[in-house]
């Protein structure tokens, strides 16, 4: 298994905006509908688009976690849990299932 591949990136995720639009902020109120209904999203909205621009801009990859454990590769004392990995592929499955038959 080769560690140096690049990933490619993931297309944005329906919940992330693009980096263009999540620049420009949003007002929290809309204008008056011809109907003469207003909506008023409150601060909860601007505190939820704020945490938003700051998922999306934080790395994806743990740089120096990706460095140490090419390190110890390299060096020969790498691990590997193989039941940790089990499990967690277990629990992987299980999800899938359950959300399949929702």
């Amino acid at each position: 298994m080769k560690i140096d591949k690049s990933i490619n990136s993931l297309p944005p995720s329906s919940l992330s905006e693009s980096p263009a639009r999540a620049s420009t902020p949003k007002p929290s109120t809309t204008p008056a509908s011809p109907d003469g209904v207003s909506v008023s999203l409150g601060s909860a909205s601007s505190q939820l688009r704020s945490m938003e621009v700051e998922v999306a801009n934080a790395p994806a990859v743990d740089a120096k976690k990706v460095a140490e454990i090419k390190q110890a590769i390299s060096e020969g004392r790498f691990q590997i849990n193989s039941a940790a990995i089990a499990d967690g592929l277990i629990s992987d499955v299980e999800e899938l299932i359950n959300a399949s038959q929702s």
